[in-house]
């Protein structure tokens, strides 16, 4: 069986982070998860299963990880894990791949995003600071998911979008 549980995937796991535009919730966040269960569990590269797994969080980011210690992905099987992915969009209702937003969390605890003008423009208002919870879909590896998803602007690539200390 070479879908695990996320927890099972070893710290060096290769991921890929994806966001959804719009939060995915009910009935389209289950058959997201259904849909990606079905992929995993008959995800290959060259024939040989990888031995993979997938984690959700906060209605807006879909992990998907490999360990590649047993098996390297190929690029084709990449590709068709982003293919399934778009494929589902117009069911959930969102963008998953490529959208290219700035995500962050608000004082509410609700996850936002922007495109980086617009974050860069809530920054230089005072809306987002440096201690605003950003979330790095940048991220490659099992460990970063768990321990530096979310952090502060500050420790992130999104302080370029924040203006200089004064």
């Amino acid at each position: 069986m070479p879908r695990v549980n996320f927890e099972a995937l070893p710290d060096a796991a290769r991921l890929w982070v994806f966001s959804a535009a719009t939060p995915v919730m009910g009935a389209a966040a289950q058959s997201l998860l259904e849909r990606v269960d079905r992929e995993l569990d008959g995800w290959r590269a060259h024939g040989v299963p990888l031995v993979c797994a997938r984690d959700w969080r906060d209605d807006r980011f879909l992990a998907i990880g490999v360990n590649e210690a047993a098996t390297d992905a190929s690029g084709c099987s990449i590709d068709a894990m982003f293919s399934a992915l778009r494929a589902h969009e117009g069911v959930i209702g969102t963008t998953l791949v490529g959208n290219g937003a700035v995500y962050w969390r608000d004082a509410s605890g609700t996850v936002q995003s922007v495109t980086r003008p617009v974050f860069r423009a809530l920054a230089a208002d005072g809306a987002v600071s440096s201690d605003t919870p950003v979330f790095d879909t940048a991220i490659t590896t099992a460990s970063a998911w768990r321990t530096a998803f979310e952090k502060p602007a500050r420790d992130s690539w999104h302080a370029r979008l924040l203006p200089p200390a004064r």
